[in-house]
């Protein structure tokens, strides 16, 4: 059985286990953090990266995005998370990286807050972050206005996974940066596919945040 190595409170790791759901691959998860289980991370990966899957061969891949294309390829329910069509894909690629890149600058922030002493902050840069952060917010948002995410176990694909996993990422530990009354589809989906078994099932809990990636 593969192994899913990290924390879901990493929006990296979360959208992997949600992904693996949906797609029906079994595996053991093992909530190590790349900062608190330091050793035991490193034993099994040591570029203590994570999201880390581990195969059924044992082999230990990294990266969340190439871990999805490794389990879209090797799925065996005859379902993929990313649309066949040229336009499609294309179109799945730009959301997905804007989501992607949001969930950076989310961390980001996350980093300055709890990680760096408050007289070594750098305010110009996390200005900075913050406006790539809302820039790739309001673009999220038009894209959800013109092409509908799809919301349903069944039917959800990885643009509505990435793109949940970061904007509930971004509530939960930037409250205030982001106000959802400005982005009020993408605040409607998050609430409609939070209630989806499977993110139930990768639950986030903020207060046991660490950084992995």
């Amino acid at each position: 059985m593969m192994k899913l190595i990290g924390m879901l409170d990493s929006p990296f790791v979360r959208r992997v286990a949600i992904s693996m759901q949906l797609l029906d691959i079994e595996f053991d998860h093992q909530a190590l953090s790349v900062f608190r289980d330091f050793d035991r991370f490193q034993a099994i990966n040591p570029a203590v990266k994570a999201p880390t899957l581990i195969c059924d061969e044992g082999q230990a891949l990294m990266d969340s995005t190439l871990i999805l294309s490794y389990l879209d390829t090797v799925s065996t329910n005859n379902r993929s998370l990313m649309p066949h069509s040229m336009s499609e894909y294309q179109l799945a690629l730009r959301i997905v990286g804007l989501a992607l890149t949001a969930c950076e600058k989310s961390v980001q922030l996350v980093y300055e807050q709890m990680l760096r002493p408050e007289e070594k902050r750098h305010q110009p840069w996390i200005d900075r972050v913050r406006s790539q952060l809302t820039d790739c917010y309001r673009l999220l948002e038009q894209e959800a206005s013109r092409n509908t995410l799809a919301g349903r176990s069944d039917n959800i694909r990885q643009t509505g996974i990435t793109t949940a996993c970061a904007w509930y990422f971004t509530q939960q530990m930037n409250p205030g940066v982001i106000d959802p009354n400005q982005y009020p589809t993408l605040a409607k989906y998050s609430e409609q596919v939070e209630q989806l078994t499977e993110f139930k099932a990768a639950s986030f809990h903020a207060d046991q945040f660490n950084g992995d990636k």
